[in-house]
């Protein structure tokens, strides 16, 4: 697998772009998700990251608008699809356009999961049918938090995708994994400058992720309080899962992920219409800053 990763690493570079809004469905705004991924390739990012339970479906349309970008899932729920669907799925995409996409799975949250159980065997059971169904393990990633989820990320797929973390989780997570599985995690960007506008953008869109146990467990395995939780998050969680204030200390915050051990940055440009309008002007000025 050492080889098969390290071809991943190299085509994926140090930067892509995390963002849900390009996995929208909407027939009339499929043109303008299909020149933003040109783009976004023109910009130079190593790959395109879809968040919101995406599946192949929502990453084929920008594969083909595009030469060579990777695009990924991050992530698709093994609670949403089969796997053997999936792997149908997943052949079907690298057939027509190969080693263009890599699948992004993750075991979602108990809150917004029917039937939630034993989410580490159920994604064991996953990655097995995955073996079976012959989707390489060095084409898919597993978004992993916990020390068993990362163990598991190393020894059955290429790497992690950990989502809403600090580069002080990636340091544990690189020493968990070893120096050979991919290490990309994902990390929030706010362009501006001013404290307070910086922060309440960043803490309105924080809200909704302070509702899920597997992300409060890991601030609080990484150190935070209770205290830095409540209210919609204290300054101090903020300021160390979001980026913001001018080009030097955004280019500086983007890279200690890579000085703690990642081999790539997910980045995601949060604004007041994240989620539903495309930043592609933020997402201009994120290229060239860190260039």
């Amino acid at each position: 697998m050492s080889q098969s990763t390290d071809t991943l690493k190299q085509r994926l570079g140090r930067h892509g772009v995390w963002d849900v809004a390009l996995r929208a469905e909407d027939p009339a705004g499929r043109g303008e998700r299909e020149d933003a991924a040109a783009e976004l390739e023109e910009l130079d990012f190593g790959a395109i990251w879809l968040g919101g339970n995406s599946t192949t479906a929502n990453a084929a349309p920008l594969i083909e608008a595009t030469h060579h970008i990777t695009v990924g899932t991050s992530i698709q729920s093994v609670w949403q699809r089969d796997a053997a669907t999936t792997a149908a799925d997943f052949s079907r995409l690298e057939s027509s356009h190969p080693g263009r996409f890599i699948l992004g799975l993750g075991v979602s949250h108990g809150p917004r999961v029917e039937g939630y159980h034993r989410p580490y065997s159920a994604m064991v059971d996953y990655l097995d049918e995955l073996d079976k169904a012959g989707v390489p393990d060095h084409r898919r990633v597993l978004a992993a938090l916990g020390p068993r989820m990362l163990d598991l990320a190393g020894d059955r797929a290429a790497g992690a995708i950990p989502y809403l973390v600090t580069p002080e989780h990636t340091a544990k997570a690189r020493e968990i994994l070893g120096q050979g599985p991919l290490l990309a995690p994902e990390f929030k960007v706010v362009l501006e400058q001013n404290p307070t506008r910086a922060r309440g953008i960043a803490r309105a869109y924080l809200a909704r992720y302070l509702e899920l146990p597997n992300y409060t467990d890991n601030f609080l395995r990484l150190g935070f309080a209770e205290s830095d939780i409540a209210d919609g998050g204290s300054d101090r969680l903020i300021d160390a899962v979001f980026a913001w204030g001018d080009d030097d200390r955004i280019r500086n915050r983007v890279r200690a992920f890579h000085e703690a051990g990642a081999d790539h940055v997910a980045l995601q440009v949060v604004t007041e219409d994240t989620g539903h309008a495309l930043p592609r002007e933020q997402w201009r000025r994120l290229a060239l800053l860190l260039r």
